[in-house]
């Protein structure tokens, strides 16, 4: 079992809003006048040296405008999705995302809003520290496995790295909202702080003193495709008393999750547990989808299949108030000044690395052939041998381009390119990298709370470039509810991929390991072939996505 301890999860009482409001501030038309007036003077006598300048201002008022309107303020709740009972002080990310995010594509469904609120209010009744959680863990304890329980849980133990555990933990909610059941989520220490609570009033942290949260395999004799094999648990019902509680293993194994575990009749004996724990490095939320007693409530709070991640992950995520430290300082000192931004995120695994020389040429291939980086010139000097005119301030159009990456490569290489060479649009391209911390260390707090801040960054891009089969880049491009340009995986016998890369038909992330659906394999072999909501991924060809 593990043996990681946990700290105790505390309720923060920050002081109430009419506290921290103090002697109003003033508004944003006072401001621009004040910083406004010496803008004029210096245009008066410099002309159009201060004309970008004064366009940006203007650009400030407006967003400063738009910012106090009663949409802004709405859309601070991401259309209901967020409850506006949170202080904010508690956790800045919450209410503060949605104004780098770009608008949103997808409408929130009324009814995933209203089973939201019902959610959190079943979490406040049954989460830790209420009498219902010590009586639910009593009788786990104790070994009573049977009867109806007026409270029901599902435990999320995390596996893999930031990438991997932000999809299953969002498809482990979303089993929660389906099935009744309250999620707990094993934090440990690395994960302390990474992330703010999302239920108001109550904590969705296991307790540290729960006693089974570690030791779980494929092969646990709690497993439940284990117990269906050793007649633990029948179909039919007749497999006498129930264990106290279920282990369902979501693990790929050979790009693979095991049999039964999403068919009906085993979500039926499932059911019967008032205790799972759960371990899952997929996005299993696509899975729930092939179950028919689930397609009627997801078709209710999902009317655009495309979208699940995107909402889902909107509402549960939301970076500590450490790791939002990280995303305001760098969007701020050097991404939010631009016209356009641009996010570049490239992932190597080990264990079949592409040569830098490759990978880079795929990178520079997609972002030209599709617009999204200009060329460079061949000299920053013109034929003449003099430097060519700069265009004027009001028509410079600055790219900012985020690169997203364990090595520093990729950035050193880009960055030079813009730095020495002027390009042929006539635009500025910054290069940035927040960090290049060489290889993953999950074990890291520091270093995951690096990750989520970059993985946010690049959500805020007007566009994405994305490696296949990158956990990381689909949870980025999700939540931005924005379609990548996703590099094609490379073609091992030429050394290149003949497409550079191409958009996905959806925002939503793959399940790299569809279930074998050992339950209907004599008429349904192949979902996307029959579900009008199922295709498969273009990174993975096996793999399953939601589209619509």
């Amino acid at each position: 079992m593990d043996t990681d301890k946990l700290g105790e999860a505390a309720a923060a009482h920050p002081p109430e809003a009419e506290k921290r409001r103090g002697v109003a501030a003033p508004g944003a038309a006072t401001v621009l006048v004040l910083v406004a007036l010496p803008l004029m003077l210096v245009s008066y006598f410099f002309g159009d040296l201060a004309a970008d300048t004064v366009v940006r201002l203007h650009r400030f008022k407006e967003s400063s405008s738009s910012s106090s309107s009663p949409a802004a303020a709405a859309d601070r709740l991401l259309g209901g999705l967020l409850s506006p009972e949170f202080d904010e002080a508690s956790c800045l990310s919450r209410y503060e995302a949605s104004s780098r995010w770009k608008p949103s594509s997808f409408r929130v469904s009324p009814y995933l809003v209203e089973r939201l609120r019902r959610y959190e209010a079943n979490h406040r009744r049954c989460g830790p520290g209420t009498a219902r959680y010590r009586d639910a863990v009593a009788r786990l304890r104790s070994g009573d496995g049977d009867g109806d329980a007026e409270c029901r849980y599902v435990v999320w133990l995390p596996i893999q790295g930031l990438g991997n555990r932000m999809l299953s933990l969002v498809s482990t909610f979303l089993y929660a909202l389906l099935t009744g059941r309250v999620v707990l989520v094993h934090e440990p220490p690395e994960m302390e702080g990474l992330f703010c609570e999302p239920f108001p009033g109550t904590s969705w942290v296991l307790p540290p003193d729960f006693p089974y949260k570690g030791g779980f395999s494929a092969a646990s004799n709690e497993s439940y495709v284990n117990m269906l094999k050793n007649g633990v648990v029948r179909h039919d019902g007749d497999g006498g008393a129930l264990p106290p509680y279920v282990y369902l293993h979501l693990e790929q194994i050979h790009l693979r999750l095991q049999n039964h575990t999403f068919c009906e009749e085993d979500h039926r004996v499932l059911d019967r547990f008032n205790w799972m724990v759960l371990r899952s490095d997929s996005y299993f939320a696509v899975a729930l989808f092939l179950v028919p007693a689930y397609r009627a409530e997801l078709d209710r709070m999902f009317p655009a299949k495309g979208s699940v991640f995107h909402h889902l992950g909107r509402y549960l995520f939301h970076p500590g108030n450490r790791a939002w430290g990280i995303v305001e300082r760098f969007y701020d000192g050097y991404l939010a000044g631009a016209d356009e931004r641009l996010g570049i995120q490239v992932r190597i695994v080990p264990q079949m690395a592409v040569p830098f020389d490759v990978m880079y040429e795929q990178i520079l291939r997609c972002t030209r052939e599709h617009g999204l980086l200009p060329q460079v010139t061949s000299t920053s000097e013109s034929a003449g041998g003099r430097p060519p005119p700069p265009p004027t301030a009001t028509a410079t159009k600055v790219k900012a381009v985020l690169v997203v990456s364990l090595k520093r490569e990729y950035y050193d290489k880009l960055h030079g390119a813009y730095y020495t060479n002027a390009t042929a649009s006539g635009e500025v391209v910054a290069v940035y990298q927040p960090s290049h911390d060489g290889d993953q260390h999950t074990e890291a707090r520091a270093h995951n709370e690096r990750a989520l801040a970059e993985i946010y960054l690049l959500s805020f891009s007007d566009a994405v470039v994305t490696t296949a089969w990158s956990t990381f880049g689909y949870v980025a491009h999700a939540l931005a509810g924005v379609r990548p340009w996703q590099l094609a995986p490379l073609d091992w016998g030429k050394m290149r991929a003949d497409v550079a890369c191409a958009r996905p038909a959806s925002v939503e992330p793959c399940l790299h390991s569809p279930p074998p659906l050992v339950c209907r394999a004599r008429r349904d072999r192949d979902p996307a072939a029959h579900l009008p909501f199922l295709r498969h991924c273009e990174d993975v060809p096996a793999g399953l996505k939601l589209f619509d």
